[in-house]
C-alpha cells in the first residue's frame, strides 16, 4: 500500500500550538496531579466518557454516568445505559490496544457498540451519508468497499510519518471521520483513537478529559470538521483540536485540587434547585429528576428531612417536601 499523506498545511499557529503544547505536557508532568490522585483519574475518565456519549446526543446527565459506573440502578433508556457502560470498558482497557492496528479498531468497535448495532466490529456495508442536525448532508462517507484500504492506509501513515504526533492524530480523527468507517459510533471511535494516540506521545492523555472540552465548544467542531471538508483538507480542523489540547491541559494546571461533590451533595443541589421554582417537592419528582426508584426516593427524602434540608407537609391524599430552611 501507498504512504500518501492526506491533505493539510502546517502553518505558523499550529506550529506555534505545538511548541506551547509541549510546554504545557511538561508544566502538568511536574505537578503531577493526574497520576498521583486514582479519584481524579477516575472522576476525569467519568467526565471524558459522558461528553463523548452527550455529543451523539446520549440523554443521561454526569451524575447518572457516575451512578450507572458506580453499578447503581438508573432509570434511563437502556441503550443509553449500555452506551455507558461500553464505552467505560474500552476507555479502561484502553492502554491494550495498539494505536495503528486495525484488528485493535475493530476490536475496540465491538465492544463500544455491543448489543447496540448488529455490524459491531466490522466496517460497514452500506453507502452512508453525514447529515447535521438538522438532516442536511454534510458529506457522503466512503463508499464501503473502500473502507478498509483507507483505514489501513490512514493507519501506516500515522503510524510512519515523521511529523509529530500531535499534528497527526489530529489529522487521523478528521480523515477517520471523512471515511465514516462503521454504521454507528464513529464519533466515539475518532475521538476515542485521537486520545489513544495521543497517550502514546504521553499517559497523562489517557486521563485529560479533552473530550469535555470538544463538549463544550461543540458547535464549533462541526465547523470545523465542515469547513475542511469544503476546504479539501484538515489545516482548519487541525487548528481547532490543538486549541482544545491546549485548553484542556490549561484547565489541568489552573484547576486547584478540590473536594469532589459527594453523591448526596449533587442530589441536594438537584431537589434545592427544584424547590427554587416550585412550591413543594413529591416523590414522583424526585424518581424523575434523580433518575431513582420510589423506594431510592423515599430514602433520600428522609435523609434530607434527618438533616434539617427539608420538612414534609401534607398535599392532598399524599405527602409533599418543602425546605425548611
Amino acid at each position: 500500500m501507498t504512504n500518501k499523506q492526506p491533505p493539510f498545511e502546517i502553518n505558523e499557529r499550529i506550529m506555534a500550538d505545538v511548541i506551547e503544547i509541549a510546554e504545557l505536557v511538561g508544566r502538568v508532568s511536574v505537578t503531577d496531579k493526574i497520576s498521583m490522585n486514582p479519584t481524579l483519574r477516575r472522576t476525569n475518565r467519568i467526565q471524558t466518557i459522558y461528553s463523548s456519549l452527550a455529543i451523539e446526543q446520549n440523554t443521561l446527565d454526569l451524575e447518572q454516568v457516575t451512578a450507572v459506573l458506580s453499578g447503581k440502578r438508573v432509570i434511563a433508556p437502556p441503550k443509553d445505559i449500555a452506551e455507558v457502560q461500553n464505552a467505560y470498558e474500552i476507555y479502561d482497557n484502553m492502554d491494550k490496544l495498539n494505536p495503528y492496528s486495525i484488528d485493535d479498531i475493530l476490536k475496540a468497535h465491538s465492544v463500544m457498540e455491543r448489543g447496540l448495532l448488529n455490524e459491531a466490529g466490522e466496517f460497514r456495508s452500506r453507502p452512508v451519508g453525514v447529515a447535521d442536525s438538522e438532516g442536511n448532508i454534510l458529506h457522503f462517507g466512503t463508499l464501503p468497499q473502500y473502507v478498509p484500504k483507507l483505514v489501513q492506509e490512514l493507519l501506516e501513515w500515522t503510524e510512519k510519518s515523521e511529523i509529530h504526533l500531535l499534528i497527526k492524530s489530529c489529522v487521523f480523527h478528521y480523515e477517520f471521520e471523512l471515511i465514516h468507517p462503521f454504521a454507528d459510533g464513529n464519533g466515539r471511535m475518532g475521538r476515542l483513537w485521537h486520545t489513544l494516540l495521543l497517550s502514546k506521545w504521553n499517559p497523562i492523555f489517557a486521563w485529560l478529559p479533552i473530550e469535555s472540552i470538544i463538549h463544550d465548544n461543540q458547535s464549533e467542531y462541526y465547523n470545523a470538521i465542515n469547513i475542511s471538508n469544503n476546504n479539501g483538507k484538515s489545516t482548519v480542523f487541525i487548528e481547532f483540536m490543538l486549541s482544545v489540547i491546549k485548553q484542556a491541559l490549561q484547565k489541568s494546571i489552573n484547576d486547584k485540587p478540590k473536594n469532589i461533590s459527594s453523591k448526596s451533595d449533587l442530589r441536594w443541589n438537584k431537589i434545592n434547585d427544584y424547590l427554587e421554582t416550585h412550591e413543594y417537592i413529591l416523590n414522583s419528582d424526585v424518581q424523575k429528576l434523580l433518575g431513582v426508584s420510589s423506594a431510592t426516593a423515599t430514602r433520600i427524602l428522609v435523609g434530607f428531612m434527618k438533616d434539617g434540608k427539608l420538612k414534609r407537609i401534607r398535599i392532598k391524599s399524599c405527602w409533599g417536601y418543602v425546605t425548611s430552611l
